[in-house]
């Protein structure tokens, strides 16, 4: 059987969840305004967007100077992109006129031979094309064509679209193999994933094409960015991170590891896999199997977060993986979760759900505050206000979400994601295959052999394992379903219309195949223990600590509930945890309790340095909170990794 799959469509999905629906309802209702009041400088006290701001001087609608970094309207891309989505699952016309406004801008801006670069339209488009390494003329372009395509979708409205195949057409013109054609490829991926996704809407093979010259050119010899500053620069400083940074230092078939600014190289990893799907480029995907084990195997966070270093944004090395001076970018862990689910389309592996899962629940929710306002850019395993505030190697880190940020990719990130999560909770294959990755109420519907077939699903996941599957068919239909086996359940059972069922499993998903029909009901119970989980003793700074997790969701420490000095807390050599969920607690989650130590600090004033003795220490309760929910009540210390022992 075929075992390539695409994701489900939007329209044929809608999310009732417990735990989701409010955050994608929050979207529309808070994030969403919220953000287009930002990008038009409408909100006091935040930090300016500048993006309308440069449209209408693009436009010439306005006279002025450019303001703020030359990629802003990549972040108007995106949030037109989740209003596309929005738009799918309900009506809602005020957020379609203010798209239509920015669609009118944008538009207005665009040039007689389609080019819409904005920064380069105001400040001079002799630049075109000469700054391919930081100039973010592609991403932008990419950007925008995902939204026009998620726009069109939703609509039917095709003046966006259009207009960004025009833009597109142009890059097609002039970038290439042959001998006329500019040999340049974007410093930040993302161009080739949306070119991609434009050969799938309208079959032309020029962008797909376009999208396998860009990820294959990368890294040839000689090295573009090299040839360019030399060309354009030659005076400028050497490049700080050489192409490293930009995973262009060897062509992409021949890296092993994870390298330079994270959320380019899973970008870039996104679009490689979508092409080796499309091309059955065994070659290409064996690439991405390699750079998969890099990230997931030796450089993710356990959250699901990537990207260690502040410097250049960037992975660093294997097992280098510091809690208190983390990068791990918000955006950085929704390209995994995109990464994870191309990988998932391909081959169907619980690895490749289990680390979507674990960046969605942690990683990436942990970036939103729960009013839909402030956002972190940088994602901590550790806070210390102290050290945020008075050291300056952690000064990136923040400890309270900020309402916007000069570079504020992040906030329409999540956004686009969290309205397109359907895409990632099914996909299925062309013979009737389903495969459930995630466990998300709703009701989803599919198509096998021309019946629909209509699964309505309950649960209160992440605090509980227990998901009901109902179905509707017109008629009986014979198709398998396949489930993920969480890598977290280490047991489950399942029943079929109340009876228990034997299910074989292959790559951590397990297999139904039946005769389905109306009034079958399915119901998957998975044991959802709390988990005292250790780091590989290679990562020094976890040696000795541990961290919790129950379910999909690693749990912290929060000053709220604990006090201060959580560096001085520990876990009991054989603890007993307790958990209680609080429906008016942080929106809603589930408290775990738990025995643990206090080290008394009972130093002389004035003494460094001693002796070694034996430690004295108190019983203390620990309270544990989930890690996406910290930094919702105020200002105060966090701790994912816990000590474990030596407390007596």
């Amino acid at each position: 059987m075929n075992r390539i799959t695409r994701p489900l469509e939007l329209s044929m999905a809608k999310i009732t969840d417990f735990f989701w629906a409010r955050y994608i309802e929050l979207t529309r209702t808070e994030m969403l305004p919220y953000q287009w009041e930002v990008l038009n400088d409408r909100i006091p006290q935040v930090t300016p967007s500048y993006c309308i701001h440069n449209l209408r001087l693009a436009a010439g609608l306005e006279k002025g100077e450019y303001q703020g970094p030359n990629y802003q309207e990549s972040d108007l891309g995106k949030w037109i992109e989740a209003v596309g989505y929005v738009l799918v699952a309900r009506p809602d016309p005020a957020l379609e006129k203010k798209a239509d406004e920015a669609i009118d801008l944008i538009c207005a801006a665009q040039q007689e031979d389609g080019y819409l670069n904005i920064y380069n339209i105001v400040t001079g488009q002799e630049k075109r094309w000469t700054n391919m390494k930081d100039g973010h003329e592609l991403y932008c372009l990419g950007h925008l064509l995902e939204g026009a395509l998620s726009y069109y979708k939703a609509t039917g409205k095709d003046t966006f679209l259009n207009a960004m195949i025009r833009y597109t057409d142009l890059v097609d013109k002039t970038f290439g193999p042959e001998p006329e054609k500019h040999k340049g490829y974007p410093g930040h991926e993302e161009i080739e994933s949306a070119l991609i996704r434009l050969h799938e809407l309208t079959g032309n093979e020029r962008y797909l094409k376009l999208a396998k010259h860009f990820i294959d050119q990368r890294g040839q010899e000689p090295l573009y960015f090299d040839e360019e500053i030399n060309r354009y620069a030659p005076d400028a400083q050497r490049l700080a991170f050489r192409s490293r940074q930009y995973q262009a230092e060897i062509p992409v078939r021949e890296q092993h590891d994870a390298r330079g600014h994270a959320v380019r190289q899973v970008y870039l990893c996104v679009a490689m896999a979508e092409l080796s799907k499309i091309l059955d480029d065994k070659e290409l995907f064996a690439a991405c199997g390699r750079l998969w084990e890099s990230i997931t195997e030796r450089r993710m966070y356990i959250t699901g977060s990537i990207g260690s270093s502040a410097h250049g944004e960037a992975f660093s090395f294997d097992y280098d993986l510091p809690n208190d001076s983390a990068y791990a970018e918000t955006c950085a862990a929704i390209g995994l979760v995109f990464f994870a689910r191309r990988m998932l389309e391909i081959s169907p592996d619980s690895r490749y759900g289990d680390t979507m899962e674990r960046a969605l629940y942690n990683g990436v929710l942990s970036g939103i505050a729960l009013d839909g306002k402030s956002f972190f850019y940088v994602n901590p395993l550790e806070v210390w206000p102290d050290a945020v505030e008075k050291d300056p190697f952690k000064s990136h880190v923040k400890i309270e979400r900020q309402k916007w940020f000069g570079t504020s990719c992040c906030p329409p990130n999540v956004a686009r994601l969290l309205t397109s999560l359907a895409h990632y909770t099914f996909t299925l294959n062309n013979e009737g295959l389903l495969f459930m990755h995630l466990f998300i109420g709703g009701t989803y519907k599919h198509n096998v052999g021309g019946t629909e077939i209509t699964l309505d699903i309950e649960t209160r996941y992440p605090w509980d394992g227990l998901i009901k599957v109902s179905v509707s068919a017109a008629l009986p239909v014979n198709f398998p379903f396949a489930f993920r086996v969480p890598h977290w359940s280490p047991k489950y059972t399942v029943t079929i219309n109340g009876k228990e069922a034997a299910v074989p499993r292959k790559n951590g998903y397990a297999y139904l195949t039946r005769s389905w029909k109306t009034g079958d009901t399915l119901s998957i119970n998975f044991d959802m223990p709390v988990m005292v989980n250790r780091a590989n003793p290679a990562v020094r700074e976890n040696l000795g600590k541990v961290a919790v997790s129950k379910g999909p969701l690693i749990y912290c420490l929060e000053e709220a509930d604990n006090g201060k000095n959580l560096h001085l807390l520990y876990l009991a050599e054989n603890p007993d945890f307790t958990t209680v969920f609080k429906p008016d607690t942080l929106g809603g989650i589930s408290v775990m309790s738990s025995n643990g130590k206090e080290l008394i600090n009972n130093w002389p004033k004035g003494s460094l340095y001693r002796k070694a003795e034996p430690v004295l220490c108190a019983d203390k309760t620990l309270t544990w909170i989930p890690y996406y929910a910290w930094a919702n009540r105020g200002r105060g210390e966090m701790r994912v990794w816990v000590n474990h022992f030596p407390c007596p």
